[in-house]
């Protein structure tokens, strides 16, 4: 098979063998789960891999074409290895997944059989169902500008080159009143605008939510206090003290980024393309269509 060790291909060729499969989940923030079938912890590429873990795949679907290799992880929620709580906050989307075949009583001989990344992922009756999406998947994702009045870009990234640490763009405070995990009240806030921080982000920096981050729908006065709402509740526990980063938000309109961030520059977005009605309209005698411009 390409790319099998020689090693293992002659173990597998012998007829007698010891071979189990072993997985190692990476997800965005840097952790790193590693799991086996087999009934003995191995140890091989780096990755610890921890044995009766509950973990188990389906027949791996491989291709030689451009169709999508995929599979299925199921396994039992365990808080040594797969929380209920972590799956439900969003840690394990996108996470990587390499899913090796070992001969596990020489590790060295192994064979990189599978890597993608975590799909759909359900939960029921104490286990979970994971769909596991090959390389090829990214294939299936549409690509290309989109012609459009408002900014493509998301603020700070490459494209907007706007930098998200410059002054007075964000603030870091400890949470003072948490209402329905979503609503956030501050009596002492500083000196930014009613409305600043809409449409920007709440990044959590430490206790259970560390790493999560929500999205700002409203930011608003209510008598002294400064309230930020969010369009979700936040998908952990929370409590007086948590440190948040609240950075300031922007509605892709042209004259936000260039009014409220000077990055006028960068803006991704097309503000002069006709409307549908005006590509829709006929000469009139009535009015002046001259093809002038619309601003």
């Amino acid at each position: 098979m390409p790319g099998m060790d020689a090693g293992l291909q002659a173990h597998l060729e012998g007829g007698l063998t010891t071979v189990a499969h072993a997985w190692a989940i990476t997800r965005k923030d840097g952790v790193v789960l590693g799991f086996t079938d087999h009934d003995r912890d191995l140890d091989f590429a780096g990755v610890a891999f921890r044995a009766d873990t509950g973990l188990s795949a389906l027949a791996l679907s491989q291709s030689t074409g451009l169709s999508v290799d995929n599979t299925e992880a199921l396994g039992a929620l365990s808080d040594l290895s797969i929380r209920e709580d972590e799956i439900e906050q969003g840690r394990f989307d996108d996470a990587e997944v390499r899913a090796w075949l070992v001969n596990w009583q020489d590790t060295s001989q192994h064979w990189l059989q599978f890597r993608g990344t975590i799909g759909e992922l359900r939960r029921a009756d104490g286990g979970f169902q994971a769909e596991l999406r090959g390389q090829t998947e990214m294939l299936n994702q549409p690509l290309g500008r989109v012609y459009q009045t408002p900014c493509t870009a998301v603020l700070g990234d490459a494209s907007c080159g706007f930098d998200l640490a410059t002054p007075g763009f964000s603030i870091e405070l400890p949470i003072e009143e948490v209402q329905q995990l979503r609503v956030f009240r501050w009596e002492d806030f500083g000196a930014f605008d009613a409305g600043w921080f809409a449409r920007g982000r709440m990044e959590f920096m430490d206790g259970t939510a560390t790493g999560l981050w929500g999205m700002i729908k409203q930011d608003r006065f209510e008598g002294s206090q400064r309230v930020i709402e969010l369009w979700e509740p936040v998908r952990s526990a929370l409590e007086a003290g948590t440190m948040v980063r609240l950075v300031a938000g922007c509605d892709k309109r042209s004259e936000t980024c260039r009014a409220k961030f000077a990055n006028l520059i960068n803006f991704q977005g097309f503000p002069d393309v006709p409307s549908e009605d005006w590509i829709a309209a006929v000469p009139k005698s009535t009015s002046a269509n001259t093809g002038g411009s619309l601003r």
